[in-house]
């Protein structure tokens, strides 16, 4: 049985205490929410902390609430320990985000779904198979770059860590063009979701020490009474498995069916979500048709590089994201399409 290490844990009430408790223990401290990503790793040893502080006590940061808009209606706010479950059973986010309540409902399990959080689901550790080994594993064939060592095995010439991308709910806030507040003592920060990441697998987060993720906030011109939107995701077996390739789509259309406005971002194939904006411009001006969908799929296959870091061959991972894409803006405009099925080998 894997065992955590040791370090000292803190519950704090308020976000006061919780910068006091950063403030006093960096750099040695971590955050942890529902903690179904941090334990894991550090009964592996692949994150390690002196220090850990719990945020899952400061209710302030909890709770789906309905905001004023922009003129394109309500927008809607999700503190950052708000449980997956509670999204998934969401009749508001289920009606007015689709999408997003599916991708939410992809991740994992039931019993991890009522412990993980929506922002710790956004702070997802990257992965890699060179990466998410036991410690006897990875010292058997040296450390990675991502963890102490100096080659990166995926690309062993690269002086940077492949390790992707693994949330999926990153990907599509990123696509109905969600943001993020980061608050600080004494400062707030509003970025947009895709704002929030780095293409770098160690270095993945734009966050900045002493900064807590406290909310997650959805605009009202990205509902599903202004956007279409789809979520898909490939990978081994139908649940609990982390995704191998992602893909978020959200669609603006005008009042006489033309594509005005488009976001595509993949997850999974790089070490942020990543946004193609060719295949998206290869939607507007478009009204739904089954030729302007093939078009922006090839275009984001060719924006799309799978690494030899997960589940499936290369290959096989880059055809899909063709695929994928193009069944996923199919969805999103209504028009017919057919699930790829992975293979069952």
């Amino acid at each position: 049985m894997l065992r955590l290490p040791a370090f000292e844990f803190h519950q704090p009430s308020t976000l006061e205490e919780a910068f006091a408790l950063l403030g006093s223990a960096a750099p040695s401290v971590r955050l942890v929410a529902g903690g179904t990503d941090l334990w894991p790793n550090m009964k592996r040893r692949h994150q390690k902390a002196e220090t850990v502080v719990s945020l899952m006590k400061i209710d302030e940061l909890r709770g789906i609430q309905t905001t004023n808009g922009n003129g394109n209606g309500p927008s809607l706010s999700i503190g950052a320990i708000t449980l997956l479950d509670d999204i998934v059973r969401s009749s508001e986010v289920r009606e007015r985000f689709p999408a997003l309540s599916r991708a939410t409902a992809s991740i994992s399990s039931p019993p991890l779904r009522n412990m993980a959080t929506l922002g710790g689901n956004l702070c997802l550790d990257t992965r890699c198979t060179y990466y998410n080994q036991t410690e006897e594993w990875r010292r058997s064939i040296d450390y990675c770059l991502k963890e102490e060592g100096t080659v990166c095995w995926v690309a062993p010439g690269s002086p940077t860590c492949w390790a992707h991308s693994a949330s999926d709910t990153a990907p599509m806030l990123a696509a109905i063009e969600a943001t993020v507040v980061l608050q600080s003592p004494g400062e707030l920060r509003e970025i947009s979701v895709s704002e929030l990441f780095h293409n770098d697998g160690i270095e993945y987060l734009t966050i900045q020490p002493g900064e807590v993720l406290t909310r997650i906030d959805l605009p009202g011109s990205s509902s599903a009474k202004h956007c279409r939107t789809a979520f898909w995701k490939l990978r081994r077996r139908g649940s609990i498995d982390f995704a191998v390739l992602s893909v978020a789509v959200a669609l603006w259309l005008d009042g006489a069916g033309t594509v005005e406005k488009a976001n595509i971002v993949l997850g999974a194939v790089a070490s942020r979500p990543l946004a193609v904006p060719n295949a998206a411009r290869a939607l507007v001006g478009q009204k739904p048709n089954i030729g302007a969908v093939r078009n922006a799929a090839r275009a984001a296959r060719r924006a799309a590089t799978p690494m030899d870091n997960t589940d499936f061959k290369t290959q096989w991972r880059g055809l899909m994201v063709e695929r994928y894409a193009e069944a996923a803006m199919c969805e999103a405009m209504d028009l017919p399409h057919q699930l790829p099925s992975p293979p069952h080998v």
